[in-house]
């Protein structure tokens, strides 16, 4: 026995002492590991299983790629002077390692909440809870990924993602001033409704440092653009420390109205430590077989490529991850092979900042004061007139990803994602670099996945069911080949200035559709001055651009999945509030959806000036065969699966598509 003991001392020695000196990554703890799908075998790959638990880093302070974390010299250092953290970990693998691709696809958490494994393959979950605890084979959707061999990974990196309904999050690190408590005046955006469930009070994202109201103030206004009127201290009261109510008749927030709240907040969580925490991790199942305790690496020695999906908030998450120099881990290793960034719009996270609020989403009508957009905007190595700086996302040091970046329609309208391809001032169209790609998703709304209806929601018009999937699965298989094989993907898919397709707001020639409000401004992107103010310098814009349609109001450019190249209807990225909630305003991410006239006398009878499907396909089978023309270049093009072909020929050629036709 001691024989065994002084051998396994002497190999945890080994390891420790082989490991790189720059390795952060100190402990990982599987707490337990589960069947997947009670053994379902997914092709070649076989069975899966589940593998959760934490795992802990430190980081050197003095190290250059760690002293852009903001507040990492204010944080409590252990005995070697380094910052201690610790975080969740989640991950899918395949059960016999030897029947897997050796690839992982790690998915950046929303909110601490996975989205890879079933928005990206269809699921259709039986309840929301399913989508983030894995455990059927239903919540796994077509099964692509699973069937790939992929091994999926996520782990937490905010520390107020909510850990409630197997979330993933990390422990706070709090930043003081040599021990004494840091307290500053910031903003809290309150809304009710709009996001979230209707509100009775607010929560605030910091801890407020005094319950004093004089030192606190609470404004109200209806409009982004209407002037703030202060609600006097008789009209709330804090609830606690991360809570206040209203005490007007009453008590409900007006639904949709934005409300203000300036306060002194303390305890900032030094937030950027999450980008870091992502980088250990992932560095360490890519080139580590075992911690310093030997607790071994749960993806399995032998990885030979690393792709990363992120998508809204997650994808901004990636813009930030490769622009702040977190794709090159603390031994000079690169992190991630291949990226695909998916709505992120121009947009990075308010993370690494003190105070930060990564929560936060700017659009025209909510949070739209806070730090999302800001130059540079672009793969394109660009200089900006306004602010007269010169960069590009990516950084050129030899640690960049092979990048992807995909937008819905939506991000045209609330986020900027024009910029991506012009000069900040939208003057003229620039040209990306050989290692990155931009595809729009025409005809799509911001979070459009499969299994979406049309309801209006709190929109006035139907929202958009027109989802992107079958393309984004599409682009992570090139993006893997890019990866692999250097087999360069599809050429980028995005409306261009040149050729008429990207145009401001008040060109879009939209056809007037009876019963549809249509749109006519985005979401201005400026630069943010102060976002506790807060003020935004909008006398020299970045000017932000949007698809132009054709005379059924579809978009013309970027990748014209079938329901968009053969439609049955309009689809928009935009829609309008309707009341309760503020008319007017651009109704958050939402796009619109309105089905064609089945007939020609129906479509003269609602004055309609778009086509009937008897116009324009003749009949159900003519309908069908035009579809199968457009799934046969979108396979050709690899811009679709064959297997997702196929699904779209079925769909189209069936009894509910027919019905369609038969009115």
């Amino acid at each position: 026995m001691k024989q065994i003991l002084v051998a396994r001392a002497t190999l945890c020695a080994l390891m420790l002492a082989a490991a790189p000196a720059g390795a952060r990554l100190t402990e990982i703890n599987a707490t337990a590991v589960e069947p997947f799908a009670d053994g379902h075998a997914f092709g070649t790959a076989g069975a899966y299983e589940r593998v959760k638990g934490t795992f802990k880093g430190e980081l050197d302070p003095a190290d250059p790629r760690n002293q852009v974390i903001v507040n990492l010299d204010k944080a409590p250092r252990n005995a070697a002077g380094r910052v201690e953290y610790e975080a969740d970990f989640f991950m899918l693998r395949p059960a016999d390692g030897a029947r897997g691709n050796r690839k992982i696809i790690y998915d950046v958490t929303n909110r601490g909440r996975k989205n890879l494994h079933w928005r990206l393959t269809d699921a259709r979950l039986p309840s929301p809870a399913g989508a983030n605890d894995p455990r059927t084979a239903q919540d796994a959707g077509n099964g692509l990924f699973f069937r790939m061999g992929y091994t999926m990974v996520w782990n937490g990196w905010d520390p107020d993602a909510p850990r409630s309904n197997a979330g993933l999050a990390m422990k706070p690190v709090i930043a003081t001033n040599g021990g004494a408590p840091i307290v500053r005046v910031i903003r809290d955006e309150l809304q009710s409704g709009t996001r979230s469930p209707r509100r009775e009070t607010f929560r605030l994202t910091h801890e407020a440092a005094t319950l004093d109201q004089t030192k606190a103030k609470l404004t109200v206004r209806r409009n982004e653009a209407d002037p703030r009127r202060e609600i006097p201290a008789s009209g709330w009261a804090y609830v606690n420390a991360r809570e206040i109510r209203l005490l007007s008749q009453g008590a409900q927030p007006e639904p949709g109205s934005i409300y203000e709240f300036h306060y002194p907040a303390t305890n900032p969580r030094v937030l950027g430590i999450g980008l870091a925490a992502t980088r250990d991790l992932v560095s360490f199942l890519r080139y580590e077989s075992a911690d310093s305790k030997g607790n071994a690496n749960p993806a399995r020695p032998g990885i030979k490529a690393v792709l990363a999906f992120g998508s809204s908030q997650s994808g901004r998450y990636l813009r930030d991850h490769v622009a702040q120099g977190f794709n090159q881990d603390e031994s000079a290793r690169k992190v991630f092979d291949g990226i695909m960034a998916h709505t992120a719009g121009v947009g990075g996270v308010f993370l690494n900042t003190e105070f930060g609020q990564p929560a936060r989403t700017s659009t025209q009508h909510e949070d739209r004061m806070f730090p999302e957009g800001a130059f540079p905007f672009s793969t394109a190595r660009l200089t900006d007139p306004v602010t007269g700086k010169t960069g590009s996302v990516l950084r050129n040091d030899g640690f960049d990803p092979l990048w992807m970046e995909t937008n819905t329609s939506t991000e045209y309208w609330q986020k900027g994602a024009s910029l991506l391809v012009t000069d900040p001032l939208g003057t003229r169209d620039v040209e990306l670099p050989a290692t990155a790609r931009g595809y729009l998703f025409a005809g799509t709304q911001h979070g459009a996945l499969a299994w979406m209806g049309s309801t209006p929601g709190n929109c006035v018009n139907p929202r958009n069911p027109h989802s992107p999937t079958p393309a984004q699965r599409a682009l992570l298989v090139a993006l893997d080949e890019w990866v692999s094989e250097g087999k360069a993907p599809p050429a980028s898919r995005t409306p261009r200035l040149k050729d008429g397709t990207l145009v401001a707001p008040g060109e879009l020639a939209f056809p007037p559709v009876p019963g549809i409000a249509v749109a006519r401004r985005v979401n201005e992107v400026g630069v943010l001055r102060d976002w506790v103010k807060p003020e935004m310098d909008l006398l020299k814009p970045y000017r932000a651009l949007v698809p132009q349609v054709d005379l059924d109001g579809n978009e013309t450019s970027g990748i014209l999945l079938p329901d968009i190249a053969v439609p049955l209807g309009t689809h928009t990225g935009w829609n309008l509030y309707k009341a309760p909630f503020p008319e007017g305003e651009l109704c958050d991410r939402d796009g619109t959806y309105k089905p064609f006239p089945a007939t020609r006398a129906e479509r003269q009878a609602a004055r309609d000036p778009r086509a009937s499907l008897e116009e324009r396909y003749g009949d159900h089978a003519g309908y069908a065969r035009r579809v199968e023309e457009a799934v046969k270049r979108l396979v050709a093009e690899r811009l679709l699966l064959a297997e997702d072909g196929a699904v779209f020929v079925a769909k189209a050629k069936s009894e509910e598509t027919a019905m369609r036709f038969a009115r």
